[in-house]
């Protein structure tokens, strides 16, 4: 059901790698999902079919630095000469491709982890292409981010930007898996499910260090998707929704990921909601009840 394809990058030309699954008929909808840090677009295959099995053309590519979007294996992690901007820009021209596709189909965004704060970028310059919004694993507001930029910053220009700072990567992650450390694995903090986190560690497309160019782009985009000035909110209406695990430590606490809600209430927009999945951690996609996700995102679809 999956079909391999490219797209150019607008920023830079950078072939961006993507997987498009179409349904049999007249689709319902269209779904983009975009991907979380460190990982890859073939993850959510699963999700996707189920998707389109369901009548939902589903589209996703690898962000820049991510999967088969990089110029070199060296590059994993490397957002390349347009950091987070050209990430965000990336999102609109698989939107502007798939809507162009399929015109005038209900169009859903979806964003997991570092996705949910591109998808949230997207939303605060292009709302008026998207008719929903699930802001899935989000990672809290970090008051500490302008700090983590200055020290990514420095190690570029000392170290060069592919140059893969520990103490970033133990600044950014190193505290989520302490609740789970008992259980062995170095990133538990992801998901309870044996078979997903045995095929994490074994991925080589998921098991790497961002670069100081990765670490300094992912927390401008937390910058940009957390600053509530600059919001062009042309569609008040739009549906968003919050759906995270109640034992991700990427939320940081319940009460943060309702300030998340809370800061696109106050921006303007007047639908949102937030659920949270007792027992489940950060990828509730791929939790052991993952079916319980699937089917509710797929009854807000309908």
């Amino acid at each position: 059901m999956m079909k391999e394809m490219t797209l150019p990058a607008s920023a830079d030309g950078l072939d961006l790698a993507m997987l498009v699954s179409v349904p049999e008929g007249t689709p319902r909808g269209v779904v983009q999902l975009v991907h979380g840090m460190c990982e890859h677009k073939e993850r959510y295959i699963p999700f996707a079919e189920f998707l389109t099995a369901n009548g939902y053309v589903c589209v996703i590519h690898d962000h820049r630095g991510h999967g088969a979007s990089v110029k070199s294996a060296e590059d994993l992690g490397y957002f390349y000469d347009g950091g987070w901007q050209a990430l965000v820009e990336d999102i609109r021209v698989v939107c502007d491709w798939a809507r162009a596709q399929w015109p005038g189909l209900d169009y859903t965004l979806f964003g997991h982890s570092m996705g949910s704060l591109a998808v949230r970028s997207f939303a605060k310059r292009y709302d008026g292409r998207i008719d929903r919004l699930f802001v899935c694993g989000c990672p809290s507001d970090n008051p500490a981010k302008g700090l983590g930029k200055a020290l990514a910053g420095l190690f570029g220009r000392i170290r060069g930007w592919h140059y893969r700072p520990k103490l970033m990567q133990q600044m950014s992650v190193g505290a989520y898996n302490k609740p789970f450390k008992d259980e062995g694995w170095p990133a538990a903090w992801v998901c309870s499910d044996p078979d997903t986190l045995k095929a994490y560690h074994a991925d080589p497309l998921c098991a790497y260090r961002f670069t100081a160019n990765g670490f300094y782009g992912l927390l401008g985009l937390m910058q940009d998707c957390y600053d509530p000035k600059g919001w062009v909110v042309s569609r008040p209406e739009l549906p968003v929704h919050f759906i995270s695990g109640a034992e991700d430590p990427c939320r940081v606490s319940d009460e943060a990921l309702e300030q998340a809600a809370e800061l696109m209430r106050r921006v303007g927009y007047r639908h949102v909601d937030v659920k949270l999945y007792p027992g489940m951690r950060h990828e509730i996609l791929n939790e052991t009840d993952r079916r319980t996700v699937w089917n509710d995102v797929l009854e807000a679809l309908e």
